[in-house]
């Protein structure tokens, strides 16, 4: 039996291309206000976050729920994820 993910909008993301989507449409200082976690805030990297999210579940429902969040932003804003929003 196979089990159907075309509604959830995880399905197919790697957890670094969430970072980095979330870090190209906030930016680290917002998201380090959006999600209060040291590696978002004291000299951030996709490399450090990604390490710790890999072991912080909590970390990473955040991250996760926030880039849903971020899709229906864009979704209202008619612009793509991983598509730049300056102009």
């Amino acid at each position: 039996m196979e089990v159907t993910q075309k509604n959830n909008p995880l399905h197919g993301k790697t957890l670094e291309l969430i970072l980095n989507e979330l870090v190209d449409f906030y930016g680290w200082p917002q998201l380090a206000y959006l999600i209060r976690i040291n590696c978002f805030a004291n000299d951030p990297s996709i490399k450090s976050s990604l390490t710790f999210l890999r072991k912080t579940e909590w970390a990473r429902k955040k991250v996760e729920d926030l880039y849903v969040e971020s899709l229906e932003i864009r979704s209202k804003r008619g612009s793509s994820p991983g598509e730049s929003t300056s102009g």
